[in-house]
């Protein structure tokens, strides 16, 4: 993955073998907690959807590199990798298992195809922007993945997105809800 500042990106991965990676309501509230602490000094969440077997996160990137004290940086991929590899540690220890938890690569995604879509690609003009409404329907794909897995009915039914903050019904503090009405036009 190759990260642009000022960009918005589509992070997703799901189980090994599409196994789950939550067993309990404390799984998804600590997977969330990890996303806090690593992702939030690089980008702005602006929204998100744990299932049981997966993540999404749609992210505005802030910055690619953030210091972590006088003489260390450390990258959102590297944040990325350390949230996931914590967070696996813990389940393994939990599950009592071993081996991977998640697939062994996290996508991201800022365009409309498969292929990293970067400022300097030819693809470039598929990059999340104003005039392109991807990002939205991407914002919108997220919150609709438990209805289209038949887990509820309405999106904002689903504890583990933020549909639920977004309608209201809960007053979440992880998305920056501002910054995603500005850049999606919701």
């Amino acid at each position: 993955m190759k990260f642009q500042p000022n960009q918005i990106y589509h992070i997703y991965n799901q189980g090994n073998n599409k196994e789950a990676i939550f067993y309990s309501h404390e799984n998804y509230i600590f997977f969330l907690k990890k996303m806090r602490n690593h992702l939030l000094p690089h980008v702005d969440i602006l929204c998100y959807c744990l299932m049981p077997n997966h993540f999404h996160i749609l992210a505005h990137i802030n910055q690619v590199e953030v210091l972590i004290n006088p003489s260390k940086k450390r990258t959102l991929y590297f944040s990325i990798g350390l949230m996931l590899r914590s967070y696996s540690q813990a389940i393994n220890k939990q599950e009592n298992r071993t081996g991977t938890l998640f697939r062994q690569k996290t996508k991201a995604k800022n365009g409309l195809i498969e292929e990293l879509i970067t400022i300097d690609s030819k693809y470039k003009d598929l990059l999340f922007r104003p005039d392109n409404d991807y990002a939205k329907i991407c914002f919108d794909y997220i919150h609709q993945n438990p209805v289209k897995a038949g887990l509820v009915n309405k999106a904002e039914d689903w504890v583990y997105s933020s549909a639920k903050d977004y309608v209201g019904l809960r007053k979440g503090t992880l998305c920056n809800q501002k910054l995603a009405k500005e850049l999606l036009d919701l």
